[in-house]
């Protein structure tokens, strides 16, 4: 026996009877001397297995004096494969199925992982998925040298020490089985995760180190598969309740694919050190944009990049209510590439309260692992997802109770646009859109331009519905479905789209969000003037602001309407338009299924005919 409390089928328990050894971890500090091998005393541990007879190391990890640094061999490894996602079984699924993939049954590969798993010192580790409220009971079974992973995976889950757990059992209703040479000797160096649905369990085989598809997004989709079968969803999005310097309170949920800033929309502004922020550089002249902000609002997170709309939060005022479905956050930190960038966030890593788990940055033995020194790619350029696993615990000012959100913005990394190389990066700084056409944009959900969470994929492409397309194993039009119930069931919430990165020929990276942030919170919960609004060259892109004024200073206006600016104009805007709305056709086409909710098969025809902005609104009305 395991453990009198942890209840595994017969099958799991003899992998675990059968092992070398199984270590439960009762604290944070037992999950990380295991990561450096066994002690804390060790200054570094690599992290090898036998592949068809050879060692290979895929990580080493290092005891830095504010936590363990962990990078991986090979390049590959560093980033989130967006096509890692095999499902096994013969549920409705849009994913790719193992058996028409691999033409195997892929009982006979799990079979193979759990004799190995059984081969091997393991290490057990019980977690709540989806938070301590209305978490569902999981486990993690690995082996023991991975421990880096499963120390990563207890800070982003509600790990639970099983001697304090206050149940009579726990029965995990979802396992993660860890297998990281199977990646080798039987995918080709790829990373692969394999969800198998079961009747009464939800089986996750990780066969990669990297824990993005698996301890983060494979969770996630545990929960969206869960969300499928009672109605409900887990929104990827980050939230943060903005409070302004006259005591106002606004919450802005921020929805968007990966790299769309999700994590940015909990970071203060970032400043020039004579207090200017520069938001806006002209990519051909060089012309710097500032303004002045002489008291930023202040923030409290609410979630990073994951949270339950759980119905037993909703609460029937026209809002959403939220709580994060994390207890750690996933931070990427390539933004950051010097000291004085990300004050708040420095601090933390410098000095953390408990040794952090950092990955894909270059800290040394007994040195302090600093988040602007980011691993050098064999490219010689550095790794663009440089990340630290922070628990919201040690996040000043963090938001533990369910939430009602009040704008639900969406954020899309664009590129440069100019006449000459026309793009969809035609978006201002602040779309104002309907609820119709805001359900569409979920729908699509632009993975962007230069995206550095990800492997790189060729042309414009989509995350897919709700931007968690890549993580769910059901059926996407069931999302569909629930995300158009969701914001007509909502009609309290406001929808706006923001870019990041490129307005027109402008570089602004992510301060377009950060001054429709403290803009937005600014006038609250008032209604937006008609005659201040401007529609759109391109109906998807609903409103423009006409001007946006901010502690009395004015945002240039070619920066909310691109087509103003000389490089662009109204040709290269348009050519633009025609890209998305091409690209918003393509996508929209996955979703016409009988299933279709009737609402959402009109709102996806407007599209197809080019529809007005008016059509769009007659459909579900815009709250100003």
């Amino acid at each position: 026996m395991v453990h009198k409390k942890l209840i595994f089928a017969d099958e799991i328990a003899n992998v675990l009877k059968n092992s070398k050894s199984v270590t439960i971890p009762k604290t944070r500090e037992d999950i990380l001397a295991l990561a450096l091998g066994g002690s804390m005393e060790n200054e570094s541990f690599d992290v090898t297995y036998d592949v068809n007879g050879k060692p290979f190391t895929e990580v080493t990890v290092a005891r830095c004096k504010n936590g363990a640094a962990v990078n991986y061999t090979e390049d590959y490894m560093r980033r989130r494969d967006p096509d890692c996602l095999i499902v096994a079984d013969d549920l409705p699924s849009d994913k790719p199925n193992y058996k028409d993939e691999y033409k195997k049954d892929f009982a006979l590969l799990r079979k193979e992982t759990l004799n190995w798993l059984s081969e091997q010192d393991l290490v057990v580790v019980p977690f709540l998925a989806g938070g301590a409220t209305y978490g569902y009971q999981a486990a993690y079974i690995g082996p023991s040298n991975a421990s880096f992973f499963a120390a990563g995976l207890s800070d982003l889950q509600h790990f639970v020490n099983i001697d304090e757990f206050k149940g009579e059992k726990f029965e995990p209703v979802m396992i993660i089985f860890l297998a990281p040479p199977f990646r080798h000797t039987h995918f080709d160096g790829k990373q692969i995760v394999v969800h198998n649905r079961l009747e009464n369990m939800y089986e996750m085989f990780s066969y990669n180190l990297y824990p993005g598809p698996s301890a983060k997004k494979g969770v996630y989709g545990f929960l969206l598969h869960i969300g499928e079968k009672e109605g409900w969803l887990t929104a990827h999005t980050s939230a943060v309740k903005i409070i302004t310097p006259y005591d106002n309170e606004i919450v802005i949920m921020h929805e968007g694919a990966s790299g769309g800033g999700k994590s940015e929309m909990g970071e203060n502004i970032h400043r020039e050190p004579n207090g200017m922020i520069f938001y806006a550089q002209h990519s051909q002249t060089g012309e710097r944009i500032h303004l002045r902000i002489a008291e930023p609002c202040e923030l409290r997170p609410v979630a990073d990049d994951m949270a339950l709309c759980h119905p037993e939060m909703q609460s029937g005022s026209g809002k959403m209510v939220i709580q994060d479905a994390e207890n750690g956050w996933f931070l990427r930190l390539d933004h950051i590439k010097e000291y004085g960038t990300e004050p708040i966030h420095e601090k933390i890593c410098m000095h953390p309260s408990e040794p952090l788990i950092f990955i894909n940055i270059e800290g040394k033995p007994n040195s302090t692992a600093l988040i602007w020194e980011h691993t050098i790619d064999s490219t010689g350029i550095p790794c663009p997802n440089p990340r630290v696993i922070l628990p919201r615990r040690m996040t000043p000012g963090v938001v533990n109770d369910p939430t009602e959100v009040d704008i639900r913005s969406f954020g899309v990394r664009t590129p440069p646009c100019t006449r000459e190389r026309p793009t969809y990066g035609i978006l201002g700084m602040v779309q104002i859109i309907p609820p119709a056409l805001a359900w569409l944009w979920r729908l699509v959900a632009p993975r962007g331009h230069n995206n550095p969470s990800i492997v790189e994929t060729e042309g414009m492409t989509s995350e897919g519905v709700g931007s968690f397309g890549p993580f769910l194993t059901g059926r996407i039009t069931n999302f569909a479905n629930l995300l158009l119930d969701q914001i007509v069931n909502s009609p309290g919430v406001r929808y706006v789209v923001l870019p990041n990165q490129h307005i027109g020929v402008y570089q602004v990276s992510f301060f377009p969000q950060w001054i429709a942030r403290e803009y937005i919170a600014r006038r609250g919960t008032a209604k937006v003037n008609p005659d201040h609004l401007i529609p759109a060259r391109l109906p998807l892109l609903g409103y423009c602001l006409e001007s946006l004024k901010l502690d009395g200073q004015y945002v240039k206006k070619s920066l909310l309407r691109p087509e103003l600016q000389t490089a662009v104009g109204t040709d290269g805007y348009d050519k633009g338009a025609k890209m998305l709305t091409n690209f918003f056709k393509r996508e929209l086409k996955k979703y016409d299924e009988p299933i279709l909710n009737p609402m959402g098969k009109e709102i996806i025809d407007l599209c197809m005919n080019d529809a007005t902005l008016e059509d769009y609104l007659n459909v579900i009305p815009m709250r100003y």
